[in-house]
């Protein structure tokens, strides 16, 4: 068992896969999330299924992890993106059907504007995927005018033992 992260920042990680076993894909990422250095998974959402949105290819399963990390922002990412790149993920095109996607969504009160990363992430709220799984473990950062934004976007929350 992990002991408690030392000055830890809480992250916000959306996971989403649409190749493959996408719903097995999301539920190994959590737990490799949970093993990441210095990182803990404290809360996870519901698993949902969603039609793809400025993309290609099958529905996706998504879901949003909360994390306690004493990773920086930027070793955070890298850490995400070496995750992808275990699951297979290939980006032979912008918003190309991937084996796993993990976006850095929060990561504490920190605002990022770099080349490599932005936090928040600039689309967060224009994006189902993202905003209800997240509101189902911070429903707070959630709003009535959030959800009515997306509200068009074809989601659904996935059965527990099926995808």
């Amino acid at each position: 068992m992990q002991t408690s992260v030392r000055d830890a920042v809480t992250a916000w990680v959306a996971l989403g896969a649409n190749l493959g076993d996408a719903r097995q894909a999301v539920l190994q990422a959590f737990e490799a999330l949970n093993h990441l250095p210095g990182t803990r998974l404290t809360g996870r959402s519901r698993l949902y299924r969603s039609a793809p949105y400025e993309a290609q290819g099958p529905d996706f399963v998504n879901a949003v992890a909360q994390l306690d990390t004493s990773l920086s922002a930027p070793e955070l990412l890298n850490a995400l993106q070496a995750l992808e790149a275990l699951a297979g993920r290939q980006r032979p095109y912008v918003n190309a059907p991937r084996t796993l996607d993990l976006d850095l969504i929060f990561y504490g009160q920190s605002h990022i504007d770099s080349p490599r990363l932005q936090v928040p992430h600039p689309r967060w709220r224009e994006r189902a995927f993202v905003l209800l799984p997240l509101a189902d473990i911070w429903p707070d950062q959630v709003s009535a005018e959030d959800r009515a934004r997306v509200a068009d976007q074809p989601i659904e929350v996935l059965p527990e033992d099926k995808a």
